[in-house]
């Protein structure tokens, strides 16, 4: 397999992986921002929860989501991410933060790549490591 497809996928697995959790453990944290400003009044009004608890999920589900992506499950963890992404864009311009949501946009199409990008490295993979099938030779 080619070497840089396998590096370019290891570093936006790593570059996704970490952001996604990253960002989640900052929803208990709230060093980078105070998260709960960027729920949108529509969000809010729909949830059952308060802010802060909404925020906590907000931050086990992309902590998951990361970790899911950094081990066992990249492709699952990806294509959940650029959902995700999605869903908080969204979110996001409810709320009127049309600039926040062009990134998270973009990171979510970024997610995405990755992951039809490790499905490509695995069967690319899968490929290299099968056996030639032997050939039958006919004398005519």
């Amino acid at each position: 397999m080619d070497p840089r497809l396998h590096t370019l996928t290891n570093i936006m697995r790593v570059a996704v992986g970490l952001m996604a959790t990253l960002a989640g453990l900052d929803k208990f944290f709230n060093i980078l921002t105070d998260w709960g400003n960027y729920v949108s009044p529509v969000a809010a009004q729909l949830s059952p929860f308060s802010t802060d608890v909404l925020m906590w999920i907000v931050g086990v589900v992309e902590f998951a989501v990361g970790i899911s992506i950094l081990t066992a499950w990249p492709v699952l963890g990806a294509y959940v991410a650029s959902v995700w992404l999605l869903l908080v864009a969204g979110n996001l311009v409810l709320g009127g933060y049309f600039d926040v949501a062009v990134r998270d946009v973009v990171i979510a199409v970024s997610a995405f790549a990755l992951a039809r990008f490790l499905e490509i490295r695995n069967e690319l993979e899968v490929r290299e490591t099968r056996p030639e099938p032997m050939r039958r030779h006919s004398i005519a």
